[in-house]
């Protein structure tokens, strides 16, 4: 799940499946059964599944799926304050495991480093912020962590092969614009 309205689609999809749902997160859910007994989880599999989601049983498939959901929330839906420069440090606080572990299972997973990752979740934001045509590019690269327009710039090219200007001509209609589901 990548955003608010997967989440509400998700918990309501669960509780039409008879489940309490006391929690559903970006990339989590936590229910229980009225009688107390195990879910279905081969129904609730099926129904996710028709809805575009996928059931990550596997300890380590969830544990990537978080980093990739708190880089995400991190990125695009981002908490009022400063903005944090350091990932690897934000994603050892709340996995509470070695960022080492975490890098080598995320690139072994996702063929991907996370670093690599985190650059694509920025330059998609910067193509929504750049898109709506509101904000300088100085305030797109500070809103985004970084540390110059130019860095930015660089970085939106070597993922999109565009300048941001370049990009931003393009208008909202371009096939260059993917959706953010289409990069998680």
């Amino acid at each position: 799940m990548v955003c608010p309205q997967c989440i509400r689609v998700v918990g309501e999809d669960l509780a039409a499946q008879g489940l309490h749902v006391h929690r559903v997160a970006l990339g989590e859910a936590d229910v229980s059964t009225p009688d107390g007994a195990a879910p279905d989880w081969a129904a609730i599999r099926s129904r996710l599944q028709a809805a575009g989601f996928e059931l990550l049983e596997d300890p380590r498939d969830q544990l990537v799926e978080r980093i990739k959901t708190l880089l995400v929330a991190l990125i695009h839906y981002p908490p009022p304050g400063p903005r944090l420069l350091n990932y690897s440090d934000y994603l050892v606080e709340h996995l509470e495991k070695d960022y080492h572990y975490l890098s080598h299972l995320f690139s072994a997973s996702e063929r991907l480093t996370i670093e690599k990752f985190t650059i694509r979740q920025k330059v998609e934001r910067a193509k929504e912020l750049i898109g709506y045509g509101e904000l300088p590019m100085a305030e797109v690269a500070q809103q985004l962590g970084y540390s110059s327009p130019a860095h930015l710039s660089r970085q939106f090219r070597q993922v999109t092969g565009l300048t941001p200007t370049e990009f931003q001509k393009l208008g909202p209609a371009s096939p260059a614009r993917r959706s953010l589901d289409s990069l998680v």
